[in-house]
């Protein structure tokens, strides 16, 4: 396994449409409705929103390989990019998503790592993220990682509200 990331480009775009969805799908489908997926994959992963989200000055991507394949992914953002606004020295990771094959292979540490290190060479002061309160697999990775608890958000799934729990790393 040779894996690798790279920042994406417009080139990009109908590939992240793709590995979004099917990793949204692989980690939430099992808990929720069927119609709740389709409307937030209908909503969030078509290519004209993925182009605008690429061409937004506060976003950026980067993109997991293995070998051609693109295997997970990543979404940073900045400044009034930002999903909930956390100031001028705060980056948030909006997605971090890794195909369900490639779980235990850190390939999600390796797209964390990225976004670590972008915020670092950024500038930036700390980094937070959303994570829905039922997911426990990733909350304990965040905690491995050094994320702690903050705050909670609402994150909408068709006609479902859930509750994100707010996880920050202060960088140094």
């Amino acid at each position: 396994m040779n894996i690798r990331i790279r920042q994406a480009s417009a080139e990009d775009a109908a590939a992240i449409v793709k590995i979004g969805a099917a990793t949204f799908i692989e980690a939430f489908a099992a808990f929720n409705t069927t119609e709740g997926i389709q409307d937030y994959i209908s909503k969030n992963f078509y290519e004209e929103k993925i182009l605008e989200e690429l061409n937004c000055p506060g976003s950026v991507f980067f993109l997991a390989f293995d070998a051609d394949t693109v295997i997970g992914y990543t979404k940073l953002n900045t400044g009034d990019a930002q999903t909930e606004p956390q100031g001028a020295d705060a980056l948030e990771i909006e997605r971090i998503y890794v195909s369900a094959a490639y779980y235990g292979k850190a390939v999600g540490q390796l797209l964390m790592d990225t976004g670590i290190n972008y915020a670092r060479q950024a500038g930036y002061r700390r980094i937070w993220l959303g994570v829905w309160e039922e997911n426990q697999r990733a909350l304990a990775f965040y905690r491995k990682v050094g994320f702690v608890p903050f705050g909670t958000h609402v994150f909408t799934i068709g006609k479902s509200d859930q509750t994100d729990i707010m996880m920050q790393q202060i960088l140094a």
